[in-house]
């Protein structure tokens, strides 16, 4: 294979990139309140909160980016694909991310919590303080591995008109019938990245070690 085709999926992976990072994003903000939700003490919101994570965590991602892409138009927005695409992406992982953070903030040792509270703590700066470094630091592991689901699945988007690393490969691998080679390119550019995303990953965790907080 040509270093010029090579090059077209190292450029169609910038988006792939990007689609991502905006996705892991917007989804962990989304996250934290449905975590909020689902925690809370209001039965209406711990209900909606729980409506949501069981629907997109229990639906496939292809399905959910193709009715967010043919329900948008109908409801009068007509976004480009990549909008629809950070859209079902987003949704999609805050279900996911938000698991994982109820799990986080659930195995905070209970005996902290009662030593701030002892020590005059007052429950924001309990928060502040010990809950959330404690359930950051622990569902780091958990945060990362979702974030390279999220950069294997975007491979999906490809359904939606987006021309990104899958779909490049694909469009190539027709015009030029080596599909072998081109297939095996893109999965080593896909490696590449999440090899990069645990190495990040594994960084911070060693930065927010226990010693630290």
């Amino acid at each position: 294979m040509s270093w010029k085709l090579f090059w077209l999926l190292v450029e169609a992976s910038r988006l792939t990139i990007i689609l991502s990072a905006v996705s892991i994003s917007l989804g962990f903000v989304l996250a934290s309140l449905v975590c909020a939700a689902v925690m809370s003490g209001n039965r209406a919101a711990r209900a909606a909160g729980r409506l949501f994570v069981s629907f997109f965590r229990g639906t496939p991602l292809l399905v959910q980016l193709l009715l967010i892409y043919y329900l948008l138009p109908q409801i009068g927005l007509n976004v480009p694909s990549e909008v629809a695409a950070i859209v079902g992406m987003s949704l999609c992982t805050a279900a996911y991310q938000a698991e994982i953070l109820r799990g986080g903030f659930v195995s905070v040792p209970r005996g902290l919590i009662e030593a701030a509270n002892m020590c005059g703590f007052s429950p924001a700066a309990t928060f502040r303080r010990i809950r959330l470094p404690i359930a950051v630091q622990l569902t780091i592991p958990a945060l990362t591995s979702e974030a390279i689901m999220m950069l294997k699945s975007s491979s999906l988007v490809s359904v939606v008109g987006v021309i990104e690393l899958t779909r490049m490969a694909q469009d190539l691998a027709a015009s030029t019938y080596r599909p072998l080679e081109l297939y095996a390119a893109a999965g080593f550019v896909y490696l590449v990245i999440n090899i990069v995303v645990a190495g990040l990953g594994l960084g911070l965790e060693k930065r927010m070690s226990w010693g630290r907080l």
